[in-house]
């Protein structure tokens, strides 16, 4: 069984892959960090880095989190700020 899961890619991240979102059909069980594991396997994405900021479903989220089925999973490139 697999599940659908919508990545969105934001700033240099979406330039890297050349798209801003991405539906991603991954095993049923798949992790955030498996998703961008996936990502960076195809679409371009090798260019990302080994650690990237997560959201699931718009709440920042470890590579750990399990995903479901229409999940939305923000991949964010380092937040910089004062």
């Amino acid at each position: 069984m697999t599940i659908t899961v919508q990545a969105l890619l934001f700033a240099r991240y979406a330039e890297l892959v050349g798209a801003d979102r991405l539906a991603l059909s991954l095993p049923d069980g798949s992790r955030a960090g498996d998703a961008v594991s996936h990502l960076r396997a195809g679409h371009t994405g090798g260019g990302l880095p080994p650690t990237v900021l997560l959201a699931v479903n718009g709440r920042q989220s470890s590579p750990d989190r399990l995903l479901d089925d229409g999940d939305e999973l923000a991949i964010l490139p380092p937040l910089a700020g004062g």
